[in-house]
């Protein structure tokens, strides 16, 4: 489909700068624009292509304030980014959706199935499973029993829900998601082995949930795992037994979080953060890479690094040190040297006295 560059900019009540006329049918990164694509800059590091990008048409903010001439026709909006977001959302939903139950699904009599929805060749739809209306569900998906999934989910390829699950609407769970598995329970035993502990419990996803590849969410021992509506999780996050991601938290990949853990509403956690079991972490708080976090936070609206996790303002003070512990030492070693030998003369006067 091609948009002029007005059409475009009256959808996003944006303001054309340049040729109204000009016609889109793609998107493009800033570095990599061509013809009839369409790219944006919110991100002042990259100010520099916008000068130079083959792109048709670039999405920039009101007041972006440009040094010299620009090729590309501009659209100013409140937000390039947001507005991006938007158009991309746009072209998505106009691809074909599809609809049907494969005949080499394997689809339990006990399932309830709803309208509209796609089952894919090889999925597997359990006893006594419950999936919503719209809900598309891709290759090799696995359902277990009583598990139950909402209206206008996307499951796509090996994604796997174990029994009991409960998946909100709208949500989201990329390739090789699994959902519901055994938490990492175990008992020693006087004898140094261990004993497995039951993983009795389930995992609950509310509504417009996101999950993306391979990440994994146990199940709790008693009780429920649950993240709570709005949640967008990363690649390869682990999220152990009985935790509680709150509203609208958003996690980058690689993050662990032990089991019974709590993490507030609206925070940012940034890639490779490890947080302690049985901690409870305050609202609106971010972390940034690798940060580990070992006991409570409990104020809100900070931002916190390093290990254990501290103000990122007292973070930046201590790593400027660190950087320089080398010099510091040796400083001291001399100091050391220079008040032996100053004590050696004072004990060497007295003396001779």
């Amino acid at each position: 489909m091609e948009f002029t560059a007005q059409q475009i900019a009256d959808f996003l009540h944006g303001v054309v700068e340049g040729n109204p006329n000009e016609l889109i049918s793609n998107f493009a990164r800033i570095e990599e624009g061509h013809k009839g694509a369409i790219t944006f800059l919110a991100n002042p590091k990259y100010t520099h292509y916008i000068y130079e990008t083959k792109a048709s048409v670039v999405l920039v903010n009101k007041d972006f304030q440009p040094d010299r001439a620009i090729p590309a026709t501009l659209i100013r909006v409140d937000n390039a980014y947001e507005c991006l977001a938007k158009l991309l959302q746009f072209a998505e939903s106009q691809k074909k959706v599809k609809t049907g139950i494969s005949s080499l699904a394997y689809i339990s009599n006990t399932a309830q199935i709803g309208e509209n929805v796609y089952i894919a060749p090889f999925a597997y739809i359990g006893e006594h499973v419950t999936i919503g209306d719209n809900t598309r569900i891709y290759p090799h998906v696995f359902i277990d029993d009583n598990a139950r999934i909402g209206n206008d989910c996307k499951l796509f390829a090996g994604v796997k829900i174990f029994d009991h699950s409960q998946i909100g609407d709208r949500c989201i769970l990329q390739a090789g998601v699994i959902i519901g598995s055994d938490g990492f329970g175990f008992s020693p035993t006087s004898d140094g082995s261990y004993d497995k502990i039951p993983q009795s419990g389930n995992v609950i996803l509310e509504d417009d949930v996101e999950i993306q590849a391979n990440t994994v969410v146990d199940r709790a021992t008693i009780g429920s795992t649950i993240i709570h509506k709005g949640v967008k999780l990363d690649n390869l996050i682990q999220v152990a037994h009985n935790v509680e991601i709150g509203e609208n938290t958003v996690m980058a990949a690689q993050t662990g979080i032990a089991g019974s853990t709590k993490i507030g509403k609206s925070c940012i956690v940034a890639g490779q953060v490890g947080f302690a079991g049985h901690i409870s972490i305050g609202d609106n708080n971010t972390f940034g890479a690798q940060t580990g976090v070992p006991n409570h936070i409990k104020t809100t609206g900070q931002i916190f690094q390093g290990y254990p996790a501290i103000p990122i303002s007292n973070f930046r003070r201590s790593s400027i040190v660190f950087k320089n512990l080398a010099d510091l030492q040796k400083n001291i070693f001399e100091l050391q040297k220079q008040v032996a030998e100053l004590q050696a003369q004072s004990s060497e006067s007295k003396t001779k006295i």
